[in-house]
Formats: C-alpha cells, structure tokens, sequence
C-alpha cells in the first residue's frame, strides 16, 4: 500500500474534524461521539450508494449532454442520496443525544459524519485512480471542504431544531434541503459537459460556502447557553 497516498486521502478530513473540534471551546462533546459519528459517517457510503441505484433506475437520468438531466442527476440522485443518508444517521442517532446540549453541537456532529463520508469516498477516490496524487490534492481542495460545508448547512438548522420543539420539523427539513441544494449544485456544475468553463464555478461555490460556514459556527457560538454560563461566572 501507498502509504503517503493514504496520508494524503486521510488528511483533509482530518484537518476539518480538528478544526470543528478546537472551535468548539465552551463545551466540547465526548470523544467516543465524536468518533462514533465519524464511523457513522463511513457507513453512510452504504445506504447512499443503494439510494443512488434506486433514484438512478427509477428516475433514469445520469450524467449526459442535455443539461436538464445531468442537472436531475446532480441534484435528485447523487446530493439527495448522500445527503439524505447522512441526515438519517444524524437525525436518529446523535440528535436525541443528552450530549446535544448547545446549537454549535449540531455543526460539530454534522462535519465528524460529513468528514466520515468525506474521507472514505476520498479513499476510494484516490486509490482507484490512475493519477491518485494528482486526484488527492485536488479533491483536498474541493470535495472535501465542499462536503464539509455541506454538513456545517445541516448542523446549523439542526441546531436549531434542538432547542425549538415547535419549529423543529422546519429546521430539521430546511437543512437538509440547503445541504442537497449546495451538494448538488456543486456537483452540476462540476458534471455538466455543454460548457467546460462552468466547472470553475465549483469552486467559486466552494470558497463562498466556506464563507458563510465560518460566519454560521460563529453565530451557533454566539448563542451558546455554555457562553451565558462563562459570561455570568466571570
């Protein structure tokens, strides 16, 4: 095995969840959590492939020269089914955790299942290809962060809907339609043939979100109920 070509599949990844994790300074959650949601992460590859088969077939669109059906692909196929497939595990199995206990707790869930996803597809990826090095720096500057952000969309709102029973539905619902929405116009930018010079839009879209992604843990940071606790001991 190619050990440096793993290192440099891992990497990305990993610096986000490290990020994510030293961000989190008022209350940081269990490290068996974290890495849980990681590995939940992982497997979310699984059912997103079997949802990716079933739209696929069902909807029959791939990628193509008509514009409209890569754009159906990319947005109901490819982002829907892997979204989606995340959104299940987080949902169901760290949202209704007692350790979910501030807004910015669903951003850094979110990422550590994004990353997992993120980072084994990054594996697959690179270790597939002819050219993996070539492949590993550049998905380490587009997919990865991409996904990452992503993720940050549907912690934010999920965030939300933990401390709002009433709207908790809504919030629940609208980050996973903003982490389809972003994940598949990233990718019918990156998967439409008609005009190769679009494609540099995927990464336009990619700095943007990185963008509004800082100024989302900000404002999660901002509102955490551990910051009212620091402010009022102080």
């Amino acid at each position: 095995m190619d050990y440096n070509l793993l290192l440099l599949a891992l990497a990305p990844g990993l610096a986000i969840m490290i990020f994510v994790y030293w961000k989190d300074k008022l209350d940081r959650e269990p490290r068996r959590l974290l890495i849980l949601a990681f590995l939940l992460g992982c497997f979310s590859i699984l059912p997103a492939i079997i949802f990716n088969l079933f739209l696929s077939l069902v909807l029959n669109v791939e990628v193509s020269h008509s514009m409209s059906v890569t754009f159906a692909y990319a947005f109901f196929v490819v982002a829907l089914s892997e979204e989606f497939s995340k959104f299940i595990l987080l949902s169901g199995v760290l949202f209704p955790r007692p350790q979910f206990d501030e807004p910015y707790d669903g951003i850094t869930y979110s990422v550590m299942i994004g990353m997992g996803f993120a980072t084994l597809e990054n594996v697959m990826y690179v270790f597939e290809a002819e050219d993996g090095y070539r492949i590993g720096w550049l998905r380490a500057f587009t997919a990865v962060p991409a996904h990452a952000t992503f993720a940050v969309a549907m912690g934010y709102f999920a965030g939300l809907a933990k401390f709002n029973a009433e709207k908790k539905f809504l919030y629940l619902l609208s980050g996973l339609l903003l982490a389809i929405f972003l994940h598949g116009f990233y990718d019918f930018l990156l998967m439409q043939k008609n005009y190769p010079i679009i494609a540099f839009g995927a990464f336009v879209s990619v700095g943007i979100s990185i963008y509004f992604s800082i100024k989302a843990i900000k404002l999660h940071q901002n509102i955490s109920p551990h910051r009212e606790k620091e402010n009022f001991l102080n």
